[in-house]
């Protein structure tokens, strides 16, 4: 049997992708949650820098999307459990790594749901990016003593230089805007490259390295030149760790130096659900230790009727952009 909070409507709204840069709202009927799932009304999903592929409509994209596609950064409160379901009840408040959470509503396995705790109340909790966060870190074997550079600082690379930085590793954080340079240093980045020139880049890492280069380099852009710089600035033996999502063709690297150097190469996106939402429940844990601040680190909140508007937010990175939601209300 189900069960689901009094006063549950029977409609959702949820965004339809019917062509590039083009969203519809539409309105269905509201699903019951199939064994082992649970329905959670959404207070907001993040919006991922992956979802601007498709979005732009590329010959690989088929249209329309699944109602909510696209989404997967939701939380909100569950309101509906199906038969089976234990360890979590409606009234409860919750991340999730669901896959169609551009809507007032998603259905996940319960095995798929973090529960957040009553610290983390009225604050924005897109659980996907922060778990893969702290799953990348993990992945890096990134400690105390180290040089570690990362490259790319957005939301995913001002979060893995705190995370990294409060580990005790000394972080360059290496960036193409000023403003996201700033926040770096914030985070705790002892030092931060401007990304303008690859040859000055190397250089100025190879100055404050002593000529060594770094330990960890954590490639957090998801283009051929960041990942050609993070090859470049990884020391003999270290560690280059792909975190950026590469989704726009193949890539060449430089492997004879990658052979010359002995370079450990990691890539670190995780296909595991188990993992993915373990580097959820870390991040909760870091959220309440006061490691983490999501609500921090998003800069502009809009209605999901603008979702497009965020997306080429999320393209463009106009000044004091870092990272967008949408939000249901």
């Amino acid at each position: 049997m189900n069960i689901a909070l009094p006063g549950d409507t029977t409609l959702m709204k949820a965004a339809v992708l019917t062509g590039p840069h083009t969203f519809d709202l539409r309105t269905m009927p509201l699903p019951a949650p199939a064994p082992g799932q649970v329905r959670i009304r959404l207070e907001g999903c993040g919006v991922c820098a992956s979802n601007v592929t498709p979005w732009e409509g590329p010959e690989w994209m088929t249209f329309p999307t699944e109602p909510g596609g696209l989404g997967h950064e939701g939380w909100g409160q569950v309101d509906a459990i199906g038969e089976g379901v234990t360890g979590i009840s409606p009234g409860d408040r919750v991340a999730a790594l669901s896959f169609h959470a551009y809507a007032s509503h998603d259905l996940a396995d319960v095995g798929n749901v973090v529960r957040l705790p009553p610290e983390l109340d009225g604050m924005p909790f897109p659980g996907e990016p922060l778990g893969c966060a702290m799953n990348i870190v993990q992945r890096s074997d990134i400690g105390a003593g180290q040089t570690v550079a990362i490259v790319g600082i957005g939301f995913l690379g001002a979060v893995l230089t705190r995370l990294a930085s409060a580990a005790g590793a000394t972080v360059l954080a290496i960036g193409r805007r000023p403003f996201a340079l700033k926040l770096a240093k914030r985070m705790g980045a002892a030092e931060t490259i401007e990304m303008d020139d690859h040859w000055s880049v190397i250089e100025k890492v190879r100055s404050l390295t002593g000529g060594l280069f770094c330990d960890r380099v954590v490639e957090a852009a998801g283009k051929q030149w960041p990942l050609d710089l993070a090859g470049e600035l990884t020391r003999e033996r270290g560690r280059l760790v792909i975190a950026g999502y590469h989704q726009d063709g193949p890539r060449q690297v430089n492997m004879q130096m990658w052979n010359w150097r002995g370079l450990d190469v990691i890539n670190a996106h995780e296909r595991d659900p188990l993992v993915y939402v373990e580097g959820m429940r870390n991040a909760v844990r870091a959220a309440v230790g006061g490691l983490i601040d999501p609500a921090g680190l998003i800069t502009h909140r809009l209605p999901l009727e603008r979702l497009s508007d965020a997306l080429a937010m999320t393209r463009d990175r106009p000044e004091g952009f870092l990272k967008a939601i949408v939000e249901f209300r």
